[in-house]
């Protein structure tokens, strides 16, 4: 069962102002949308429309200004989704594995994942149709914060705590510093939890890092994605993000 917290960010299909059509398709403003169509210089299906309470219907009638058609603009969606493991970050999988589209169905439109996470690592996971976005998060020099807890095999001790902080020699180089803390150590079972807060991501980079140290990471979840967290979320669910959280994901990406 899929979790739903609040609505898509954006609107699709249904009857809107032809005007704010325009607008949303990025032809002008608002405003400069309403003068051309007083002009004459907008047609719906085929027809001169110069009434300002026009309604079109989006991705069913064509609208043209000046003759060129106008392309709808997109409905941008964003979730949160708590991918379980043995599940891919991809959209599709010719081997017929699970993949987090297959959580995503329902959430109003395709939608791809904000990079990915491992087939055994689980947890927060952004899906979106919104390449600028995604792009803007994963480029290296916004250095976007991930938040993952990590298990692994063995006591780890306070000198390897300083050199996950300081970089990790890995055969494509040094990492940039991480966020590294000691959570708990389990006696009887012999693992250690930490929270490992990294600023990149490269293929498999926290497992990679562990084992350059000789740790053996039995668990790992990402907890927290640019200041989203799996809050209020189940291994499996997803929600939609608030407009609040959207707005700060574009300040992180540049946008």
């Amino acid at each position: 069962m899929k979790l739903r917290r609040s609505k898509p960010q954006s609107e699709t299909g249904g009857r809107h102002r032809l005007q704010k059509v325009l607008a949303a398709a990025g032809v002008a403003s608002r405003r400069a949308a309403e003068a051309m169509i007083r002009a004459g210089r907008v047609t719906v299906n085929g027809q001169v429309v110069t009434a300002m309470g026009t309604t079109v219907e989006v991705g069913r009638d064509r609208v043209a200004v000046d003759g060129r058609l106008v392309i709808p603009a997109v409905k941008k969606i964003y979730i949160a989704l708590f991918k379980p493991r043995g599940v891919l970050s991809s959209t599709c999988d010719q081997r017929g594995r699970p993949v987090v589209a297959d959580y995503a169905d329902g959430a109003g439109g395709r939608l791809f994942p904000v990079g990915r996470l491992d087939y055994n690592t689980d947890g927060l996971l952004l899906m979106t149709n919104d390449g600028q976005l995604a792009n803007g998060l994963l480029h290296p020099r916004r250095q976007v914060a991930k938040v993952y807890m990590v298990k692994v095999a063995g006591m780890v001790g306070e000198q390897d705590l300083v050199k996950l902080r300081q970089g990790i020699e890995l055969d494509d180089g040094l990492t940039a510093p991480a966020g590294a803390e000691f959570e708990e150590y389990d006696e009887q079972r012999g693992w250690s939890v930490l929270s490992l807060t990294l600023y990149e991501g490269r293929n498999r980079q926290v497992r990679r890092m562990f084992a350059n140290l000789g740790y053996e990471v039995m668990r790992l979840r990402r907890v927290a994605f640019a200041g989203i967290t799996l809050d209020g979320l189940r291994r499996g669910q997803y929600r939609h993000l608030t407009a609040g959280e959207v707005k700060k994901l574009r300040e992180l990406a540049g946008l």
